[in-house]
């Protein structure tokens, strides 16, 4: 029967013969009926299925293919669970953690300045600022894929709070150790960087790139840097939002590296990058290998009044406006908040109870 049926399959392969029930295989639902007219009885299908045990082995095609991504709700349900989990994270693991994300994003950013340190004389500054973006990506994709805090990402902790699943005390507990010692581990790389000496490649050119960049930072005006830090958050959150979609290293490693590569390109501001590329230019500015070579002006606005002032703080507070209200307020209400007439339903349920207690 089993040759006979038009639901039996064979072709020859490199490997020899190869023969399978495409309804078995495929997990496919057939009319019982419809089995029994062709002559398709239980006795027949347990012999076509030991064929394919020798064949192919019972079940070898999956019934469907494995999802590649996981779809936004599925993603707002995840940074609710990933909120859970940062809120009960505790010292010392919380700090070093944190430590940890602040050092591999300033990473990200002293590839970004040896790379792209003369660049723009061959490529022009449009593919430049291309390039610098995605060799920046290297700090959010240490984070990901290594594990640590990052202050910014962790803006998206504000759907945990929505779903009221952390407490408001546990996000700020968690905002405010892991900015704190996302600066310290910034600093670690600014001392090491500074000490190896290898800001001093391609006859002082890192090192001219780093202290230009850190002048430019301090000169926005503060409505400059608060937009530059909007628009920045949130295309860092949705590059943590991204990396959640996907299911393979290679889907969070690309998820997290194109939107980042596009807020480089953009020019806009991140804080915790910012704790390295500005202590990095006004540790260099006074260095007398570099004296005589910066631009007249450069090193004047650069100090650590201005880079707080001018840049951290305005920076911040738009960071935090762009991840926490354009990323994690916003997808919440799509994805997670409940139906008014749920909420309706409660209200009513609790105003019945209170009148029966009356």
């Amino acid at each position: 029967m089993a040759n006979r049926c038009q639901f039996w399959k064979e072709y020859d392969s490199v490997g020899g013969s190869i023969s399978y029930c495409e309804l078995a295989a495929f997990n496919r639902s057939v009319n019982p009926a419809f089995l029994s007219q062709i002559g398709c009885t239980p006795e027949k299908r347990k012999e076509c299925l030991g064929t394919m045990e020798l064949n192919i082995g019972t079940g070898a095609v999956p019934a469907s293919p494995p999802v590649a991504y996981e779809p936004p709700p599925g993603i707002a349900k995840g940074t609710v669970g990933l909120a859970e989990k940062k809120a009960t994270t505790v010292a010392p693991a919380l700090q070093l953690l944190a430590l940890l994300a602040g050092a591999y994003i300033a990473m990200g950013a002293v590839l970004s300045t040896v790379v792209t340190n003369d660049l723009a004389a061959y490529i022009g500054d449009g593919l430049t600022r291309l390039v610098g973006g995605a060799t920046f990506s290297l700090g959010l994709i240490l984070v990901i894929m290594g594990g640590a805090e990052l202050f910014t990402g962790n803006n998206l902790m504000v759907t945990g709070l929505l779903d009221k699943k952390v407490t408001f005390k546990q996000v700020l507990n968690n905002w405010f150790w892991v900015y704190l010692f996302n600066f310290v581990g910034a600093l670690v790389i600014v001392f090491i960087f500074y000490f190896s000496g290898v800001w001093k490649t391609n006859d002082l050119g890192v090192a001219m790139r780093a202290v230009n960049t850190a002048s430019a930072k301090v000169s926005l005006s503060w409505g400059e840097a608060l937009f530059r830090g909007i628009f920045c958050n949130w295309l860092v959150c949705l590059a943590v939002w991204l990396s959640m979609a996907a299911k393979d290293a290679f889907g969070k490693i690309m998820g997290t590296m194109i939107p980042i590569t596009a807020f480089v390109a953009i020019g806009l501001e991140h804080s915790i990058a910012n704790m390295y590329f500005i202590p990095m230019g006004i540790m260099l500015k006074g260095h007398g290998l570099l004296q005589g070579l910066l631009a007249p002006g450069v090193a004047e606005g650069l100090n650590w009044g201005s880079f707080f002032w001018n840049n951290l703080i305005p920076v911040t507070i738009g960071n935090l406006i762009g991840g926490v209200l354009f990323v994690g307020v916003i997808y919440w209400h799509a994805y997670l908040r409940p139906p008014a007439t749920k909420l309706v339903e409660v209200t009513s349920q609790q105003d019945m109870q209170s009148a029966v207690t009356r």
